[in-house]
């Protein structure tokens, strides 16, 4: 294994160390020369690029949030002249506007890197075939493994999202041993293997990336089992790069490796920013080592995590993101997340793997609806025992009532790309 590592990858601690600390000097130094936004953040919090001198340092300079992104829509946030820009990608906007993202063509090359050795830690190798699922346009998804999967010199099968049935035929006809894809389009693609009397246990995947949203052990389990294949996690957000900034290793899946040579992580207290210890969990902080058109320092991910020693490399971990700090559901006084509903659904009887979360407003009260799909093959009492065993198992595990509609196979609206798991109905909210 230690030969296909890179040469970053095989760095002592001590020695990763110093290269993070002279990288993270130099990108504080060109977002306060070259990004209005830093130069006046840094400023007012009385600071400036060599005021950081060792690594612990970083947690004196100010944060960076979406709304900031947005405020400086569309290119404020450039550190480069826009002739060097080689490629913009962008949010969907649909909470407001959308934030953008620039790349020189060195950012391109570090990306597809990046890619590249997360695809091998996740088990896949040169010459072998990659199914790219996930959508391409402006969404980093898609090209962003595509490149990756060049770059480690598979051939790249670019299937996007959507057309669900001709998936299938395509990984039947082209056989490709690696799909990268979010977790729940993996399961819609499982109901259409079924739904054509196809054993997904008989295809030529080996190997499943996943990523763009969070995911339960219990949807691992269920992966696993009906395609026969290692399921893996992968994690990018666009603000810092996309896909690739960090991964979850094939012989360890105990969380995910983040690429710190191109991107510091801490975690932090979601209230009061504070950097919490190796280890509690905490919103997940990032700031990038390599980046040239859109260096970002302490950008809030709001994705909730901890971050533990490493194992499989010598980058520390992640553990697989729990959920987010704008997901969470306050019901009645109790926080709730929707991967915690996942692993219940998960493991009821009789339920299959599609659930959606409805919030709505009885008098005074906020109300939570889990509304989960029946298997074909389910009667109406095994329904009627699913709805009580979710039900309580929320009420026991979690600490809130909800109500449980148990509904056809087939009703809730399949994913194609990133699931939208709460369908909030209460108004004026």
């Amino acid at each position: 294994m230690t030969a296909l590592l890179d040469a970053a990858e095989r760095l002592d601690r001590k020695e990763l160390e110093a290269l993070q600390l002279e990288r993270l000097r130099a990108t504080l130094q060109h977002a306060y020369d070259h990004v209005g936004f830093y130069r006046a953040a840094f400023d007012a919090a009385g600071l400036r690029p060599d005021d950081c001198r060792s690594l612990a340092d970083l947690a004196r300079f100010p944060f960076t949030t979406k709304t900031d992104l947005r405020d400086n829509y569309p290119f404020g946030m450039f550190a480069v002249p826009e002739d060097q820009v080689r490629r913009i990608h962008a949010s969907s906007g649909t909470t407001g506007r959308p934030t953008v993202v620039g790349y020189t063509q060195a950012d391109l090359d570090t990306w597809a890197d990046v890619v590249a050795r997360s695809i091998r830690a996740a088990g896949g190798r040169p010459g072998q075939k990659v199914h790219v699922a996930y959508g391409y346009g402006l969404f980093t998804g898609g090209l962003g493994a595509h490149y990756g999967a060049e770059r480690l010199g598979c051939t790249v099968i670019p299937a996007s999202g959507g057309m669900t049935a001709r998936q299938v035929q395509l990984i039947q006809d082209f056989r490709p041993e690696i799909i990268m894809i979010t977790p729940s389009y993996m399961l819609t693609l499982l109901d259409e293997f079924e739904r054509q009397g196809v054993d997904p246990r008989t295809t030529s995947l080996k190997v499943g990336i996943f990523g763009a949203e969070p995911w339960t052990q219990e949807m691992r389990r269920e992966i696993e089992e009906r395609f026969a294949i290692d399921a893996v996690d992968i994690y990018g957000l666009s603000e810092v790069m996309g896909p690739g900034v960090a991964q979850e290793c094939v012989e360890t899946k105990d969380g995910l490796h983040i690429w710190e040579d191109h991107f510091y992580p801490e975690v932090v207290d979601p209230l009061t920013g504070e950097v919490l210890p190796e280890g509690e969990e905490g919103e997940l902080v990032f700031t990038s080592l390599t980046k040239e058109a859109m260096p970002v320092i302490r950008y809030r991910t709001r994705d909730l995590t901890r971050l533990l020693p490493g194992t499989a490399r010598v980058f520390r971990r992640m553990e697989k993101v729990t959920g987010r700090s704008d997901d969470l559901v306050i019901l009645r006084g109790v926080n709730l997340f929707p991967t915690q509903i996942e692993e219940i659904v998960l493991r009821t009887p009789g339920v299959a793997p599609h659930f959606q979360l409805r919030l709505t407003r009885e008098g005074r009260l906020d109300a939570l609806t889990v509304r989960a799909e029946a298997r074909a093959e389910s009667t109406p009492d095994q329904r009627a025992a699913a709805a009580l065993a979710i039900a309580t198992a929320v009420k026991e595990g979690i600490g809130v009532s909800v109500g449980v509609e148990i509904v056809d196979p087939e009703t809730l609206e399949r994913s194609v790309g990133k699931f939208k798991r709460i369908v909030d109905e209460r108004g004026g909210r």
